[in-house]
């Protein structure tokens, strides 16, 4: 039982990290543009 006193917020922090890595990398444009570059691989620049 005692180790949900650890476990509790340590899972909090890591849940807190990767909603604010998520966050940031939206606001960043990183979802911005899905389709170019897998267009990118079959142009060819002959």
């Amino acid at each position: 039982m005692n180790i949900l006193y650890y476990l509790i917020p340590i899972t909090f922090c890591i849940v807190t990290f990767f909603v604010i890595a998520f966050i940031w990398t939206v606001k960043t444009g990183q979802y911005d543009d899905l389709d170019t570059p897998s267009q990118k691989l079959m142009i060819d620049d002959d």
